[in-house]
């Protein structure tokens, strides 16, 4: 057979992302605070918990363990060039507030913050009172 030469094609590089303006949403619940980012279509870029952080049991529970937390998640998302986020804030955990910090300190520029904690409408029927 004769010498053929092998033509290789380079793959192309996967498109990277640039995403400026996106949402932040903040689970803040009692036992742990979760931060993702997304773009605005509702795709996530970068994530980060308290529990992924290195904080373990009554820890993941605190503000300081939500901080950490959010700059994380906005350090993993600068890569994308993730500069400007509307701010979700759901549940009533001890790092609502202080994960918002952490996100702007990380140098995030905050567009506006919406609370989106469920509140019941006279959902479930309350407990029968005790008897003594």
């Amino acid at each position: 057979m004769a010498d053929k030469k092998k033509t290789t094609t380079k793959k192309a590089k996967s498109k990277r992302r640039s995403i400026s303006e996106g949402n932040a949403y903040v689970h803040a619940s009692f036992n742990n605070t979760i931060i993702t980012l997304a773009e605005p279509n509702g795709d996530v870029v970068a994530w980060g918990s308290a529990g992924s952080s290195g904080f373990k049991g009554a820890r993941k529970s605190t503000p300081y363990a939500a901080q950490v937390a959010a700059e994380s998640a906005a350090e993993k998302a600068k890569v994308f060039g993730f500069e400007r986020a509307h701010i979700y804030v759901k549940g009533v955990g001890p790092g609502r507030e202080q994960a918002i910090r952490g996100l702007v300190s990380s140098g995030i520029e905050i567009i506006s913050i919406n609370d989106i904690t469920g509140v019941p409408h006279n959902g479930c029927r309350k407990k029968k009172p005790r008897r003594n």
